[in-house]
């Protein structure tokens, strides 16, 4: 008698243990799904979001919900500190659904996506400067940006990509002024004046091109090549009269080549409170209907 109780109390914790696993999304319709999972999303719960989009995705493959939920895990996996398999997850969906509604979103996402990389909220603060990082991540940004203007005239992300794209430019050019500092310092002239080079001739309008030409005349000048500082020393008086260059030598320990006091300020560091603000925008309002 005792050996049958203890059979029965075994089913029932069986059946207790058992209940306990059931899925509670199991009999969810994809808008089901699709609607709980960007309720997550929302509220910055974007672990549980990516889990009930994957369910999603795998129990209803095809169709708006399933194009969509690849859209939001990408964004869920970046906002999620993910950026890698963000990036993964746009290259799937690009796969999957090219050249369909969506695909200027991917685009714009994936420019956020390596805009950001490797930055952090407190760089004002301690004063980090972006152009003195690897650049590599903001050029891919870039082009990213660039193509979907030229790519879908029409999307809403258009005036976000354009400013970025104007911060970009200004700051990979930053980015080569420093590498050209770096070389010149270590007395390796011809790469530093590649590099200034490279400003005028990709980068020509930004703050760096006044820097590029200073350099240029200083180095040519250590070269012996008067007639090329001769050249470049009039182009920096005919595009910049009231450069500070003009009056003070050029020094490669400084950034900018001049004391703090003398140059120009640019910004190299991305207002984060305007990002903040974006972000609640960045989400796309869908292929479906919410």
């Amino acid at each position: 008698m005792q050996s049958y109780i203890l059979i029965i109390l075994t089913l029932f914790l069986l059946v207790g243990c058992a209940s306990k696993n059931l899925d509670k999304t199991s009999q969810w319709s994809a808008q089901k799904l699709y609607e709980e999972a960007r309720s997550e999303l929302n509220v910055g719960n974007y672990e549980t979001a990516v889990s009930i989009y994957q369910k999603l995705s795998s129990r209803f493959p095809f169709g708006k919900y399933a194009q969509q939920a690849s859209l939001d895990i990408a964004y869920a996996h970046w906002k999620n500190g993910d950026s890698g398999i963000a990036l993964a997850s746009l290259d799937r969906y690009n796969k999957l659904y090219p050249s369909q509604d969506g695909s200027d979103y991917a685009l714009y996402l994936r420019g956020l996506i390596n805009f950001n990389e490797n930055r952090t909220l407190f760089s004002s603060i301690t004063g980090e400067d972006m152009a003195e990082r690897d650049a590599q991540a903001g050029r891919i940004a870039f082009a990213s940006f660039k193509r979907l203007v030229k790519n879908f005239p029409e999307t809403p992300y258009r005036e976000d990509a354009i400013e970025r794209m104007r911060f970009l430019r200004n700051l990979l050019a930053e980015n080569e002024a420093h590498v050209a500092r770096y070389y010149m310092r270590r007395k390796a002239y011809i790469a530093s004046l590649n590099r200034s080079k490279v400003i005028l001739t990709q980068y020509h309008g930004t703050p760096a091109t006044e820097e590029a030409l200073a350099l240029m005349v200083a180095i040519y000048r250590i070269l012996g090549l008067q007639d090329l500082s001769s050249d470049s020393l009039r182009v920096l008086k005919l595009n910049y009269p009231l450069s500070p260059y003009l009056e003070y030598e050029y020094d490669p320990r400084e950034r900018g080549g001049l004391p703090k006091s003398l140059r120009r300020q640019t910004n190299t560091n991305w207002n984060e409170f305007n990002l903040i603000k974006r972000l609640k925008n960045i989400v796309p309002k869908g292929l479906i209907e919410d």
